[in-house]
């Protein structure tokens, strides 16, 4: 996504730009009323009507579809969310307004009525799409090209994501199950406003950053009009997309209203991808761009499979798993709210992040294979393995009546240092491979392949009722295993349809004397 040049030197703090931390602190207040209100939502759907902190009373089914449905639009939102940044508003103004709509859906949600849930949904999904994209852009920004700071800018800018995320799991959660789900939902909305108060306060640190570029400027990159007229000279790429067209308005018409919606909208993206791939010049930029399409196929399996958490995991917590302790502890007695597990994958994240990004760094400098694909297939063999522990977890609920919390606490942990081999590493690998006049519309695509993933996830979770969590998270194990393992037998045409991207890092990291890899995460 553009963004403008950092011209005039900045104020500083730490060492960094003090807008690194006006954005951090943004961030970190925008991550914790979101991953508050995801925290608790599966939750509040699921209980009954009658208990005491009343639900909606949904079917686990009818919960993860929702759940499912919702994290995706999340995502896919970020690509007009980019647009309306780069042609409209500029990245600052749209995380403003985006921080806006997102205080104005939380505290919708706060008002137990369906009109308001519904509404407060749309406006967390779109508030969210202006927002997240853009201000990791912006992080970006505050550093000149070359700039070594960057990487660590990142870093900062990482960990204050997790730290969001880590406290809401706690606060928002407790107060979610112990008080009241719409108490929780108000108070990620009072949070959000704390982000956005910063922002405002702040904006006197980001006047070289996230501004509309010039008319000009922005004419340069691709125009998605002109893609879609080039599409009528191509009789073939025409006519495979007027097959997925038809296919999708029949299912539109005869099956489901939001799939059809959905499978118009992948025609629509596929027709755009296969335009692109004809508008590249060279074989290079193209089998660099091929590469790059495949990486979105990880993306999805990831994410399909590790956004269980929020989902059938939660469930999982709420409902079969003894979370009683032997002691008491303030607030919440000796019973362990089932929303603090969520908490446990930015605590490692927190814990682990840094070690396990210099593994890979050391890895890299002895010359052993430390490639972007690579390492993305790793992390989803290691976070599919972390399904184990939850298929012990029910063998065990099924013959005592509940299970033990310290598989739940296993399962995040490889979830957690799979996510680490895998999402800190994807989207730089995009970047890599990506086209320069395209590189607004596959960051788009990059997030649409993640909110895919998060839907994928919400329909194995709904299943779940049919077939039972056995079967479900081993079948996540044994396809994510296997999947990722055919991708590792592909390593070497792959690594060579990119021609290199890759083959200066070495060299870069001997100079920077260890420095990380690029550390932006896809929370």
């Amino acid at each position: 996504m553009a963004t403008t040049a950092n011209p005039t030197p900045q104020k500083e703090l730490f060492g960094h730009p003090v807008g690194l931390y006006i954005l951090f602190f943004t961030e970190m207040w925008e991550r914790f009323s979101y991953y508050g209100m995801r925290a608790i939502l599966v939750l509040y759907l699921v209980s009954a009507t009658t208990d005491g902190n009343a639900g909606l009373g949904w079917t686990q089914g009818e919960a993860l579809a929702l759940y499912g449905w919702y994290t995706m639009l999340v995502y896919v939102a970020s690509i007009p969310g980019g647009m309306i940044a780069d042609k409209l508003l500029g990245q600052k103004k749209t995380v403003l307004v985006g921080g806006i709509v997102l205080v104005a859906g939380h505290t919708i949600l706060a008002v137990e009525q369906m009109w308001a849930f519904y509404s407060g949904l749309v406006l967390i999904i779109i508030g969210v799409g202006m927002l997240k994209a853009n201000i990791s852009t912006m992080v970006g920004g505050l550093y000149k090209p070359g700039d070594i700071r960057r990487d660590k800018g990142f870093t900062i800018f990482y960990i204050g994501i997790n730290l969001g995320a880590f406290l809401s799991s706690l606060i928002v959660g407790y107060v979610g199950e112990n008080i009241g789900w719409h108490y929780g939902f108000g108070l990620a909305g009072i949070a959000m406003a704390f982000g956005l108060i910063v922002y405002w306060w702040g904006q006197k640190y980001l006047t070289n950053v996230g501004n509309l570029l010039s008319k000009v400027e922005r004419s340069e990159g691709a125009s998605l009009r002109n893609l879609f007229q080039d599409l009528f000279s191509s009789p073939l790429q025409l006519g495979i997309s007027g097959v997925l067209m038809a296919f999708s308005i029949y299912w539109l018409v005869f099956m489901s209203i939001p799939y059809g919606l959905l499978f118009i909208f992948l025609t629509l993206v596929a027709a755009m991808m296969m335009m692109i791939y004809k508008d590249l010049t060279t074989q290079v930029m193209k089998d660099r761009y091929v590469v790059a399409l495949l990486s979105f196929i990880l993306v999805i399996v990831f994410w399909g499979a590790f956004e269980q958490a929020g989902g059938l995991m939660n469930i999982y917590a709420f409902e079969n798993t003894n979370r009683t302790i032997p002691f008491s502890l303030p607030l919440i007695g000796n019973e362990v709210p089932a929303s603090w597990f969520q908490s446990l994958n930015a605590l490692f994240i927190i814990t682990f992040g840094v070690l396990v990004a210099n593994f890979w760094a050391k890895r890299k400098l002895k010359n052993k294979e430390a490639s972007s694909i690579f390492k993305m297939a790793t992390g989803v063999i290691i976070m599919g393995l972390g399904f184990i522990f939850m298929v012990a977890a029910s063998l065990q609920f099924e013959a005592n009546g509940s299970s033990a919390m310290y598989w739940l606490v296993l399962a995040y942990l490889f979830h957690t240092i799979g996510e680490l081999c895998s999402s800190p590493v994807a989207l730089s690998f995009i970047t890599k491979l990506a086209p320069v006049k395209y590189a607004s519309l596959m960051m788009g695509l990059y997030f649409a392949a993640t909110g895919l993933g998060n839907k994928l996830a919400g329909v194995l979770g709904s299943f779940a009722a049919e077939a039972g969590d056995i079967a479900i998270f081993s079948g996540i194990t044994i396809f994510t295993v296997v999947f990722a393992s055919i991708v590792l037998i592909m390593l070497k045409p792959l690594k060579r349809l990119t021609h290199g991207a890759e083959d200066n890092e070495r060299e870069m990291l001997e100079q920077e004397n260890y420095e990380l890899a690029d550390t932006e995460h896809q929370h």
